[in-house]
């Protein structure tokens, strides 16, 4: 893996583009290949089922990437649409069907959801070993235990991207900024787990941290996860750290991240695009979850 050593506080540096997309064609192909020669064996065609309530833009075109992803992995792939007014007793026996047909191997209900119904009641009743997000508090506990059934998608794919620009996370400071259950936390839990891309040092800074800048200056690995656009400045950035932005914000009609990615360029040593950085890995890991459902409902791991 290629290193990236960190230069001096007065050395100006273009960063290296880490890039998701590419990445993330590279998973999925071997995952393609993994897929014909489990099948091939006997095994199982990995099912994805999506649940897409309400007719939300952005989650509709997330929903329609993660069909033609499945179509391209050689993954089966069905997709319930349901109105805006759907009840949550209508949306939790749907899910209890899902969870009950054996041909189905990973749910994915895609949030937000409509505000009278409550995520957390439907993501519960996801059943473990279908729940490919790794929402389910039985996975997130094993998870953050070092055992886990399924990896949370988007920190997932934030550790294969720190993989492939072969950023040193071992012993490194990382500052995670965020702490939503779907990106902040699990992120933290995995960089501070014993194993490859991980045993650094983690820091979970959010919007009431105290001296925010000086925090995140300090940071190795900074990964961007909240939620505001252009949030992070270039003030905000160590030299040479490297950058990983899950944010995805819609300014002036364009993709933006959490951060200021002209003026982090030249500060970090490598450092993802938005888009076209951390999305295309989250639908990747997605997939690898699926296929991963399969093989345990058909008892092979």
């Amino acid at each position: 893996m290629t290193r990236f050593p960190l230069p001096s506080k007065d050395t100006p540096v273009t960063a290296q583009i880490i890039d998701g997309k590419a990445i993330a064609a590279r998973i999925r192909q071997e995952l393609a290949a993994q897929v014909e020669t489990y099948v091939a064996s006997g095994g199982s065609r990995p099912h994805l089922a999506a649940v897409l309530v309400g007719d939300d833009p952005a989650s509709a075109v997330y929903v329609r990437n993660k069909e033609r992803a499945c179509q391209q992995a050689g993954m089966l792939s069905t997709l319930h649409r349901l109105p805006a007014s759907t009840t949550q007793e209508e949306l939790l026996t749907l899910v209890q069907q899902l969870n009950s047909d054996a041909s189905v191997h990973g749910i994915l209900v895609q949030l937000p959801l409509p505000k009278h119904i409550h995520e957390t009641s439907i993501l519960d009743a996801v059943t473990p070993l279908k729940d490919v997000d790794c929402f389910h508090p039985e996975n997130v506990g094993l998870m953050v235990q070092g055992r886990p059934r399924f990896l949370p998608c988007t920190p997932h794919g934030c550790q294969e991207l720190l993989a492939a620009c072969g950023a040193k996370v071992d012993g490194a400071h990382a500052v995670v900024l965020g702490r939503s259950e779907i990106v902040g936390k699990p992120m933290a839990a995995l960089l501070v787990q014993k194993g490859d891309v991980a045993n650094a040092t983690v820091t979970i800074a959010h919007s009431r941290t105290r001296n925010l800048a000086e925090i995140t200056r300090q940071a190795d690995i900074l990964i961007a996860a909240i939620g505001k656009p252009n949030f992070v400045t270039a003030d905000m950035i160590k030299p040479g750290a490297v950058v990983i932005d899950v944010g995805i914000n819609r300014l002036n009609d364009q993709l933006v991240g959490d951060v200021d990615y002209p003026a982090a360029i030249d500060i970090a040593s490598a450092i993802t695009p938005v888009p076209g950085g951390v999305g295309p890995m989250t639908i990747a890991m997605l997939l690898k979850n699926t296929l991963r459902a399969a093989r345990l409902q058909d008892n092979v791991d």
